[in-house]
């Protein structure tokens, strides 16, 4: 069997395990969020907390307490490192610097998991289990109850309340994300994955020294890492590393975990609105663009020129040869496309226009399927710049699900996709202008520009991944990196729950002649249109002097 066949095998291979188990999972997920039970557990944290989770919040109540939570977890993160010198099972590690602790936590809390750390040589077993692999969880329950109550916007009837933002964060973590991560951590130990906490002992002698490595909860963090697309590696080389992902079926499986609550979210958008063939609407969208980068990466890394590449048969700089150009430009588009940041290769070794489109992955807005959450309510802002779009070519008043689209819903969509850009473009502006930051860059020319340019996507996307050669542990690029995590976490949640607010608040308006039908492919096709058009006006001059600059050359 070639490469190439291989490739195509496993890509049908994960499509048809993500069919299977959308229904099903995204109807359970509706059910999670719909209903007005709570196990007695979650009843136990609500006490601890001092919380009511029967309060319904309007969207400012519910975005104070998306922030003051995340303020904690930033806070607590930051102190756990700063201590870790004096904790048990540190494994002998000091603690982490000031600039270092501040990115870590803000990485982590805002679900990017961006790492300018060794994370073998840093972080001990309290940091990695009681600090980082638990803002996997919580990060990622964050994103998903935003989106949930966008969704509550739309189908709500001038209540103006998006439901309880504590009783979403609860059931989010223990209904959906603690039993499939358990489950998944015990796929990953019986195919190899390890699970320990043993510390640092020597493996062998080469060229005259020893090689060590310590133990640590792996399989565990690993599942959360993929499944809540939150990206963080328990080593430094993340799931290219042997002891995270050690063979071609583990790798295709955390793709799977990767993808699967993004995908499955579109279903569970459409049982809330009560029309499912909204929901496949934006699945259509999601799974469009997810399979022509796909497609477009495996044909670039296929496509290869000069004698040594047709000699290796393919472009495998950086990959692994476990994993093969096909298996590593599918996880390459995943963790891209979606807001993981996990790799298992690096895409500075790709080639010029395959490092490209995975940088585009994430000028997107990571909407493909996105995130956990955050690329369901991304694509619905998407879905009003449409709906908006479309009612300036026929002159009609713009709807999506009943809801009227105007001027303050378009100025909140509006705010929405510029913040984004606007971090990406002047941090990276500020780090070429400036004489510092450019000794960080390891290769010069249009590919030490693309290091600078990816580096500024991941954070403000929110993705994490690097991509390689730039030397990210700096006062800069710790400072300004995690300024664009935090900035491009929450003043987009600012938008999308004032977004949300604004619908709940208006009376539905009954379907007409005129209504635009959002159920049907010529939406879905406008749509993809939308996203590829703003991003490639918004982006196209940075990407002409990076990557297409050199894979052109």
């Amino acid at each position: 069997m070639g490469p190439v066949t291989a490739g195509v095998l496993q890509l049908l291979a994960l499509t048809g395990a993500l069919a299977l188990v959308h229904i099903p999972f995204g109807t359970y997920m509706a059910r999670v969020y719909s209903s007005d039970k709570h196990l007695r557990v979650e009843k136990w944290i609500h006490k601890g907390i001092g919380t009511d989770p029967d309060t319904e919040m309007a969207w400012p109540a519910y975005l104070r307490a998306v922030l003051a939570f995340s303020a904690v977890g930033v806070l607590f993160l930051y102190l756990l490192q700063r201590l870790q010198g004096v904790l048990p099972g540190s494994l002998g590690f000091s603690s982490v610097g000031p600039a270092q602790s501040f990115n870590t936590a803000v990485s982590f809390v805002t679900n990017t998991n961006w790492q300018s750390y060794y994370g073998e040589q840093t972080m001990g077993h309290v940091v990695q289990t009681a600090g980082l692999a638990v803002q996997n969880f919580v990060s990622a329950a964050v994103g998903m109850a935003v989106a949930v109550a966008l969704v509550r916007g739309f189908t709500g009837s001038r209540t103006g309340r998006l439901g309880n933002f504590w009783s979403d964060l609860v059931r989010g973590t223990l209904r959906i994300l603690v039993p499939v991560a358990a489950l998944a951590a015990v796929v990953l130990v019986a195919c190899g994955a390890m699970q320990n906490f043993s510390g640092i002992h020597e493996v062998g002698q080469f060229m005259g020294g020893s090689q060590q490595w310590n133990g640590g909860a792996v399989a565990s963090q690993e599942a959360i890492k993929e499944l809540g697309t939150n990206g963080g590696g328990y080593f430094n080389a993340n799931s290219a590393h042997p002891f995270e992902n050690p063979t071609p079926f583990t790798n295709l499986f955390e793709i799977f975990l990767i993808l699967l609550i993004p995908f499955s979210l579109t279903r569970t958008f459409g049982v809330m609105a009560g029309s499912t063939r909204q929901g496949y609407a934006l699945l259509a969208t999601m799974a469009a663009i997810w399979l022509g980068f796909t497609a477009l990466m495996m044909w670039t890394e296929f496509a290869h020129h000069g004698p040594a590449l047709q000699a290796a048969g393919a472009a495998m700089e950086g990959k692994e040869v476990r994993f093969g150009v096909g298996g590593s430009s599918i996880f390459a588009v995943a963790t891209t496309l979606t807001s993981t940041g996990a790799v298992d290769s690096f895409h500075s070794s790709f080639t010029g226009l395959g490092g490209g489109i995975a940088m585009l992955g994430m000028m997107l807005g990571e909407i493909a399927p996105g995130g956990t959450g955050s690329g369901l309510y991304g694509m619905l802002i998407m879905a009003v710049i449409a709906v908006f779009i479309a009612g300036l070519m026929v002159g009609r008043t713009p709807e999506y699900l009943g809801k009227k689209i105007g001027a303050r819903e378009m100025k909140l969509a509006a705010c929405y996709i510029l913040v984004t850009p606007a971090l990406v473009l002047v941090l990276t502006a500020a780090s070429m202008a400036l004489p510092t930051p450019g000794h960080s860059m390891l290769n010069p020319g249009a590919h030490g520009f693309s290091e600078v340019l990816y580096a500024f996507t991941s954070a403000a996307n929110n993705n994490g991944s690097a991509f390689a050669g730039l030397n990210a542990n700096t006062d800069w690029f710790n400072t300004t990196t995690g300024l664009a995590m935090l900035l491009g976490r929450f003043l987009p949640m600012v938008f999308v729950l004032a977004l949300a607010g604004s619908l709940a608040g208006q009376r539905p308006v009954p379907v007409t002649a005129g209504t635009l039908r959002t159920e049907k492919p010529l939406f879905a096709g406008l749509l993809v249109g939308a996203i590829l058009i703003i991003t490639g006006l918004t982006y196209f001059p940075a990407l002409a002097l990076g990557p297409l600059a050199e894979g052109l050359a």
